[in-house]
């Protein structure tokens, strides 16, 4: 069976405000709603596992009444960290389950069908693959004494979510302690020595973070739609 966790964990300080990001208007219904539901119509299959802070919950019980939004999802509560966030997740997912799960941020709501087909269709092979695009601007690297120095752009890749995995592998995994050097599931996973797969990831699949990402959102959903 496959697996898609939501993670929603962040407050939004730089977009601004006092409302959560994840919760922001987009097209006149939360940006979290928009995620889910497009996820579901990428892989209709999937059991849909949303994360989200304990003082989130009420909220979102709100907005779903509020909205009248009752696509099936169950709710882990996230913790301090992603880290912490994820394996939460992965706790409501029963310990002898096989399959694949991806990950997927809270507030990138333009994920195509595409990518996650060729994310899941690869997983059974590669086990652990990530999308990612390179970066267009050029780019500069920052040495110890606070110069720079040209970095080839085609050597870099920007990350994107989800991230898919074998299920038994991302669980061993988050089993490991945490450390500061993970910030997404790669990290975890390349820890144990399992080796990451890139996957052309979509331009489009932009992470909503500034006050800017919610104008360019509202230009994108007249394009993919409600």
């Amino acid at each position: 069976m496959d697996y898609l966790i939501v993670v929603a964990g962040g407050q939004g300080r730089r977009m601004g405000g006092e409302v959560p990001k994840q919760f922001r208007l987009l097209g006149g219904r939360p940006v979290l709603m928009h995620t889910l539901s497009r996820l579901r119509r990428c892989r209709p299959s999937a059991r849909l596992i949303l994360v989200l802070p304990a003082d989130h919950l009420d909220d979102w019980r709100q907005l779903c009444d509020r909205y009248d939004y009752s696509l099936p999802h169950e709710i882990a509560v996230g913790g301090e960290t992603r880290f912490a966030s994820v394996a939460s997740g992965l706790r409501l997912i029963p310990d002898d389950a096989v399959g694949a799960v991806g990950v997927h941020d809270g507030v990138r709501p333009f994920v195509t069908p595409e990518l996650v087909s060729r994310l899941f269709d690869q997983v059974a092979e590669k086990r652990a693959l990530i999308p990612a695009v390179t970066p267009v601007e050029t780019v500069r690297l920052r040495k110890a004494d606070g110069s720079t120095r040209l970095y080839p752009r085609d050597d870099c890749y920007l990350v994107q979510t989800p991230q898919v995995f074998d299920l038994q592998l991302l669980k061993r995994a988050y089993r490991q302690p945490y450390c500061e050097r993970f910030t997404d599931d790669a990290s975890v996973v390349e820890q144990m020595g399992q080796p990451i797969h890139l996957v052309e990831g979509s331009r489009d699949n932009i992470k909503l973070t500034t006050p800017r990402d919610m104008e360019l959102a509202e230009v994108l959903l007249r394009r993919y739609g409600d």
